[in-house]
């Protein structure tokens, strides 16, 4: 697993994820909790190049207000 970043805050039915560094996953890919369940899919990387910020839709059940603070990875 590689660490995506932690979710910053929710915006417009969004997770935003301050990622870890300059890697970043791609659009479309899928992020998990520390837990390895499935929070959602990566659908947007704005930002700074550094650090950007990914978007992250949450999957089907995830409610978003318990993912702020946490951090999330893809497979």
């Amino acid at each position: 697993m590689k660490r995506v970043g932690e979710v910053v805050r929710t915006a417009q039915g969004l997770a935003v994820v301050r990622s870890s560094d300059a890697d970043y996953p791609d659009v479309g890919s899928e992020v998990v909790t520390d837990d390895l369940e499935t929070a959602g899919s990566v659908v947007d990387v704005f930002g700074p190049v550094g650090r950007p910020y990914v978007a992250v839709s949450p999957a089907e059940g995830v409610r978003l207000p318990t993912l702020v603070g946490r951090p999330l990875y893809t497979r």
